[in-house]
């Protein structure tokens, strides 16, 4: 079992920056994939970055490379989304998410096993 709480949320002008974290409980945090996903209004979750268990292995969703870092720290349990060169179109509820089942489909929203409550971010323009 896992639990994850987001943090860092926001409203932040357009050209900002913004670092989100996410808190893991639980031993075997090591062992997880995690992922963040983002929600805008009215649209589906999707996919924003994953990293692997390691910390070696990331992946990032188009709209973000370049603009967005995803590390982990997992001897603080913890995974961090750092966001640079933000548009208000990153406007969203960003979930932090955790997978045991290896980092292959790590952008698949339906891979991941536990999810956290979510935190908003704002760009305004």
């Amino acid at each position: 079992q896992v639990q994850l709480v987001e943090s860092g949320g926001r409203l932040v002008q357009a050209g900002g920056s913004l670092r989100l974290s996410c808190a893991a409980s639980g031993r075997t945090f090591s062992s997880y994939t995690m992922g963040w996903f983002r929600q805008a209004p009215g649209k589906e979750r999707e996919f924003v970055a994953a990293i692997d268990a390691s910390g070696i292995i990331t992946y990032s969703a188009e709209s973000v490379k370049g603009r967005f870092t995803i590390s982990r720290d997992n001897a603080r349990n913890m995974v961090t989304l750092q966001m640079n060169s933000l548009k208000p179109e990153d406007t969203a509820v960003y979930y932090c998410a955790a997978k045991s089942s290896g980092f292959r489909g790590s952008a698949l929203r339906g891979s991941y096993d536990y999810w956290g409550q979510g935190t908003q971010v704002t760009v305004s323009s």
